[in-house]
């Protein structure tokens, strides 16, 4: 039981992780790459799905877009929550 409690907290912080990394990634490749480059289009395949709830909540304020903020807030919260449930049980 403890075994598969320390595999399910080590999935959920690579997940988190995972998801942050893309977001930051698609943040700087939107400065740098064209819209319709391969690696844009792939990663935002990934992170769209995960921000287009968020945009429709809290759409851009001018030209800034808070949404990948928000998520990367949401992403860590969400793991912290999770992780520390599952210690619980222990």
């Amino acid at each position: 039981m403890v075994y598969m409690i320390g595999l399910l907290i080590n999935l959920i912080n690579l997940v988190s992780w995972l998801i942050v990394g893309l977001v930051f990634i698609q943040v700087i490749l939107s400065y740098i790459l064209s819209p319709y480059h391969s690696v844009r289009i792939f990663i935002a395949r990934i992170v769209e799905p995960l921000l287009a709830p968020i945009r429709r909540w809290v759409p851009p304020v001018g030209m800034f877009d808070f949404s990948p903020l928000i998520l990367l807030i949401l992403v860590q919260i969400v793991a912290s929550l999770l992780t520390r449930l599952l210690i619980t049980l222990l």
